[in-house]
């Protein structure tokens, strides 16, 4: 790897978190265009590999940050990423049998899907005190297996799925699901990512980097997510449109490319 494509996956890096910490979920869904198209990988199946290793990382600081913070909902959280990391080993397997164009191309459908999952208004209403028990477990095990599955076979964090999964089988509060959700991120990636070493398709050089620019992403999004208020929403929104914009990019290069 060239010193310049490091730095850009290390800004690519950053950037990822600090949308991960800022909306606790859809920022890595960006990781795979910005390795392709910006930092340069022109193998499809690599740019995923690195993208969940590097999500997987940058999803870990941004989890240490909330723990902190003390806004994880551990039991209900473990449950999840336990079921989901499973079934993301058998997406990613998927995966990888698949032409690297006509996977992007599906790339760039699941990306259209999450911006107009991302611009419906989000419920912050819930249960602060929820706790796992035999009603919530079984739907907490049910919603993991899908989106676990999904996360792997796209190899991203699954975040934009894993939030209102747990909105709905727990019923516990948006800021409690954004923060519960980082470590099923983590889970997923870590699946994803060796499931594609073992194959020998990760350049680790791209990984570091991007975890590095990771810690620093983390860094700048706690205080942004802290002060959004009531401007939350808006920003949100305009985060949404620019996923269907790249998403559209991606669609694009990928029919071109078939």
């Amino acid at each position: 790897m060239e010193p310049i494509q490091l730095l850009l996956a290390a800004l690519s890096g950053g950037l990822v978190a600090l949308l991960l910490t800022v909306f606790g979920g859809g920022g890595s869904v960006l990781a795979v265009p910005l390795l392709i198209y910006l930092v340069g990988i022109d193998q499809p199946h690599v740019a995923i590999a690195a993208s969940a290793a590097g999500v997987a990382l940058n999803g870990l600081t941004a989890l240490a940050g909330q723990a902190r913070a003390g806004r994880v909902r551990w039991p209900c959280a473990i449950l999840f990423a336990v079921v989901g990391a499973t079934f993301a080993w058998a997406g990613s397997s998927l995966a990888k049998a698949i032409d690297g164009d006509s996977l992007l191309l599906a790339f760039a459908v699941a990306m259209a899907l999450i911006g107009g999952s991302m611009l419906r208004p989000a419920k912050g209403q819930g249960n602060p005190a929820v706790r796992l028990n035999r009603q919530i477990a079984p739907r907490i095990a049910l919603t993991a297996s899908g989106v676990g599955g999904m996360a792997g076979f796209f190899g991203i964090g699954g975040g934009f799925l894993i939030v209102p999964g747990l909105l709905w089988a727990t019923n516990m509060t948006l800021a409690a699901a954004q923060a519960t959700s980082l470590l099923s991120v983590v889970a997923f990636g870590a699946s994803t990512a060796i499931n594609y070493s073992l194959s020998g398709l990760m350049n680790w050089w791209v990984v570091g980097a991007m975890a590095a620019g990771g810690v620093f992403g983390t860094l700048i999004g706690l205080p942004i997510s802290k002060r959004l208020g009531q401007h939350a929403r808006l920003g949100r929104q305009m985060f949404a449109v620019l996923i269907l914009l790249v998403a559209i990019y991606v669609g694009w290069r990928a029919i071109m490319a078939l």
